[in-house]
């Protein structure tokens, strides 16, 4: 008799995982098929680090004390910059940054993002130093805790996010960039 349950229980639950798998398959034939037809089909709403995901939403304060949310950048491309005043390969990159948003800003639709990582080592006032030194207009806003790194699994400084019009990942990359790689990176977006 326990053995029958148990049986009747691995069915249930193999003819239950089969039909959510057909189930998905059809509703991803519609789709198709609905998009072949011209009709409109609403985009992926995952929200995640994958190409193609919407970016993880988040809202952060600049020196100022004024917030800054991913989501209203909406409508423009960005540069996504996770990075800290004490390390090297972040210095090297920001003038970089710093001349393409001077020089492409409107050009490029873009918005440049600096995620200081204010949690470690870091503090405000050094963070300010560092900024007046290059002359920095971009936006900087200031991650008191992990919360977005942790979000955005940031394990490597500088990591660079690339996000398109409709707030969605590109690419993400790991290490500093020059004037060069960001037009790059950035003229690929949508």
């Amino acid at each position: 008799m326990k053995k029958n349950i148990g049986l009747i229980i691995v069915l249930a639950l193999v003819i239950t995982m089969v039909g959510t798998y057909i189930k998905k398959e059809l509703d991803t034939d519609q789709k198709i098929s609905e998009q072949a037809m011209g009709k409109e089909v609403a985009l992926d709403e995952t929200v995640g680090l994958e190409k193609g995901n919407l970016a993880p939403d988040f809202t952060l304060y600049n020196l100022q004390g004024e917030p800054l949310t991913l989501s209203d950048l909406k409508g423009k491309r960005v540069v996504l910059n996770f990075w800290a005043t004490w390390c090297p390969p972040c210095e090297a990159e920001m003038p970089h940054m710093q001349k393409y948003y001077e020089q492409y800003k409107n050009e490029d639709n873009v918005e440049i993002v600096g995620v200081n990582l204010t949690y470690a080592r870091e503090k405000v006032e050094r963070v300010e130093t560092f900024l007046k030194s290059y002359d920095i207009t971009f936006p900087i806003v200031l991650e008191p805790d992990e919360s977005v790194a942790n979000q955005y699994r940031i394990l490597t400084i500088p990591t660079t996010f690339m996000i398109d019009t409709e707030g969605r990942v590109q690419k993400k990359i790991e290490g500093p960039l020059d004037l060069d790689t960001l037009r790059e990176n950035v003229t690929q977006l949508n």
